[in-house]
């Protein structure tokens, strides 16, 4: 069993990967929080353990290994959250923090039980998909919103969860998993892009658009 750090950083190369990004030491560094050269050393422990590859100046690929090694904490993660909103009536806001604790207690037979009592839910509060507990899993391609273009109507098909304000923002805009919203205008010069959302047109900022990811009804 790999312990609770290397669960960690194995997490964030798998959710890192899943949006598209470039695995650097650097983002991994951000989204952990932690100083890169914490990331370095523990970068060659992976390698050094098979779970990863990493070549300098390029980006950190896990190994065969590495990936279901990562799915099983990414599956708890999820489904932790799925239960903890779903069941106990938290906040999606609420739920990324405690997930990341109990992830590493939650026993196999516990998380079993809560993927039953969901009735085996495909996707977490925040749209992420859950991997099955047996065969493959493909992380869902789904397209950047800031990458739709003026006039195309899109459904929000996950946000990330790194940032609760920004999931409590976007709660207040009626922008979560499940919504239809359509581009009305994007600002030039790094200003907002303009959202319809039924009635209502939000500004949303640089940060808000890099957090919503969609599939695109109708462009």
């Amino acid at each position: 069993m790999a312990t609770e750090s290397v669960q960690d950083y194995l997490k964030a190369v798998y959710v890192l990967q899943s949006y598209g990004q470039e695995v650097t030491t650097s983002r991994i560094a951000a989204r952990l929080g932690v100083a890169a050269p914490s990331v370095s050393a523990m970068v060659k422990k992976l390698v050094a353990d098979g779970l990863a590859r990493h070549a300098p100046y390029r980006e950190v690929r896990l190994t065969e290994e590495g990936e279901a090694a990562a799915l099983a904490v990414v599956r708890r993660h999820r489904l932790v959250e799925s239960y903890l909103h779903d069941a106990l009536g938290l906040r999606w806001d609420e739920i990324h923090d405690e997930a990341e604790i109990l992830e590493h207690s939650v026993s196999e037979r516990v998380v079993d039980a809560m993927d039953r009592a969901l009735g085996h839910p495909s996707r977490d509060p925040h749209g992420d998909p859950i991997p099955p507990k047996r065969g493959r899993h493909r992380e869902v391609p789904d397209e950047p919103l800031a990458g739709v273009p003026i006039g195309a109507r899109v459904r929000v098909e996950r946000v990330s969860d790194q940032d609760a304000a920004v999931l409590r923002h976007l709660a207040r805009l009626r922008v979560v998993p499940g919504a239809e919203v359509t581009v009305a205008d994007h600002d030039p010069f790094g200003g907002p892009l303009w959202v319809r959302v039924g009635s209502r047109r939000p500004a949303l900022g640089a940060e808000l658009v890099s957090a919503i990811f969609v599939s695109v009804l109708d462009r």
